[in-house]
């Protein structure tokens, strides 16, 4: 072939899949524009939200919540005043009075809030996840706090609010909010232990805050950052699919005029009071860089061998995720770490559902890898069927580098007869849950998003099928709260009394 023929044949080749790249954007955003209309909690600006540059100008964590309450007034004057009311609006949040509105509800839980009971052993932060809100970690904060520990549930910069938060935040304003939280908590007790519990993007929250923690140990300039003694980390997002790294061209996109819709990969009604349904470009693409800057740094520490000194971990996975990867957590984390002191519990698939042929039994293969596996250097607890028949439940315990379980606890629970599986958004909720919760509340109006079992034709419904057909709640909550409330436990007993505090003498 000739060098005239070859170059032609390039770019002819270029012509072609820039017209075909072409093509699937313009399709693309013809799809987005005859979707749901972008309303105005998806374009409002809420100038009172902290920004990672306002750290060092807030006077700690009291400074935050004042900040917090600017915030809230502006949301109710820029879009709850501007919102209609009344029957049509029933399931909108943003709606003064109606069954979504989280002003309704005893507590607006998109808010921060402490939990300081007298003499605390210990503090613990919780931190949501995107598009989330500290409602997600309220049962085991109440849990905790009835323990004796003063409990902080921080709510991240641009959540709780309105979603288009999610437009502008960065991972860098959530680090810097997790940091504030932290060191309000270590002034607060005064050298007492000080635990994390994340849950999928504030799971990343807490691993970079230890690993940041462990890195400033010995340095006069940040010795106020204490590291914390234990992590527990709820469906982590230690790594998301790569098709995020794709999204800075959908947010460049969306800022040319009547393709705003673009900025948006999920835009559904607003019916959740403690969740945005709409989730944003750039939200992924913040969840992708501090994945992969978390993901970098724990590679770097376990260059030259396992990670020692590493705050006691705990990891809560379901098998089957469609959010986060369940081998990302145990490749990119678990497995870097030193054995002895760190654990896994992971939810299997329902086995007796597996003989049905609508099921893709090969997404359970993480657990049977597992399970045969005998390096790993970390505790597995497998939840899984007593066997294949039953929908009873055990979980399977096996110690760091042992080739077979040697405990099995029973489940009082048995797998509910139409679960597949658990969710990545189902684990931190109990089965009581007001909101997802197994059964709706007596006697009230307010809205229930929990196990809804509704046939009719498509369109009537106002919430999504897809939507549905995830679980809200974890049928084992009580197993997996005794768990954390134990390992959270040992790792505040393991640690030294604070300085000043009486030590125990022998007679």
């Amino acid at each position: 072939m000739s060098v005239r023929l070859l170059k032609r044949f390039s770019l002819w080749a270029l012509i072609a899949a820039l017209g075909f790249l072409t093509g699937v954007v313009v399709l693309y955003v013809l799809w987005v524009r005859s979707g749901p209309a972008v309303e105005l909690w998806h374009t409002v600006e809420l100038t009172e939200e902290f920004r990672a540059d306002q750290a060092g100008r807030l006077n700690g964590f009291h400074d935050y919540q004042a900040l917090e309450d600017r915030l809230f007034d502006e949301l109710r004057s820029k879009v709850y005043a501007l919102t209609p009311t009344g029957p049509e609006q029933v399931l909108n949040r943003f709606s003064s009075g109606s069954a979504a509105d989280p002003e309704e509800r005893s507590q607006n839980w998109n808010r921060s809030f402490e939990l300081a009971p007298e003499d605390p052993v210990g503090g613990v932060l919780l931190l949501h996840g995107m598009s989330d809100s500290p409602y997600s970690l309220r049962a085991i904060g109440q849990a905790l706090a009835d323990r004796g520990y003063r409990v902080l549930g921080l709510r991240m910069p641009g959540h709780g609010t309105a979603p288009a938060g999610l437009l502008s935040v960065t991972w860098e304003d959530m680090a810097a909010a997790t940091r504030i939280g932290m060191a309000h908590l270590g002034e607060e007790l005064e050298g007492r232990p000080l635990h994390m519990i994340g849950y999928s993007t504030g799971a990343a929250l807490a691993l970079d805050y230890a690993l940041t923690a462990m890195a400033a140990q010995g340095i006069e300039a940040v010795r106020s950052t204490q590291v914390p003694a234990s992590l527990v980390l709820v469906s982590p997002a230690i790594g998301i699919t790569p098709a995020a790294a794709a999204t800075p061209w959908l947010i460049r996109l969306s800022r040319i005029p009547g393709l705003e819709q673009v900025a948006w990969t999920t835009l559904l009604p607003e019916f959740d009071p403690f969740n945005y349904n709409a989730f944003s470009a750039n939200a992924s693409l913040q969840v992708h860089r501090m994945t992969r800057s978390t993901t970098a740094r724990v590679r770097e520490l376990s260059a030259n061998g396992p990670i020692r000194d590493f705050p006691a971990t705990l990891v809560l996975l379901s098998v089957v995720d469609a959010t986060v990867s369940p081998e990302a957590a145990v490749d990119n984390l678990l497995g870097r770490l030193a054995p002895g002191r760190h654990g896994l519990l992971l939810y299997d698939i329902n086995r007796r559902a597996v003989t049905s042929t609508l099921l893709i039994s090969e997404r359970a293969a993480l657990a049977e890898r597992l399970l045969e596996d005998p390096t790993l250097p970390f505790e597995l607890t497998l939840i899984t069927n007593a066997g294949p028949d039953t929908r009873e439940v055990v979980a399977l315990r096996k110690p760091p580098l042992s080739t077979e379980p040697t405990r099995t606890d029973k489940i009082p629970e048995p797998w509910p007869a139409d679960a597949l599986s658990l969710s990545h958004v189902d684990l931190p909720f109990p089965i009581d849950d007001p909101l997802y919760g197994r059964y709706p509340p007596p006697d009230t109006d307010q809205v229930f998003l929990g196990q809804l079992a509704i046939r009719g034709e498509r369109g009537v419904f106002k919430v999504p099928a897809q939507w549905l057909l995830r679980l809200r709640h974890n049928p084992f909550y009580d197993y997996q709260a005794q768990r954390m409330l134990d390992w959270i436990g040992a790792a505040n007993g393991a640690q030294p009394p604070p300085r000043g505090a009486p030590t125990a003498k022998a007679d």
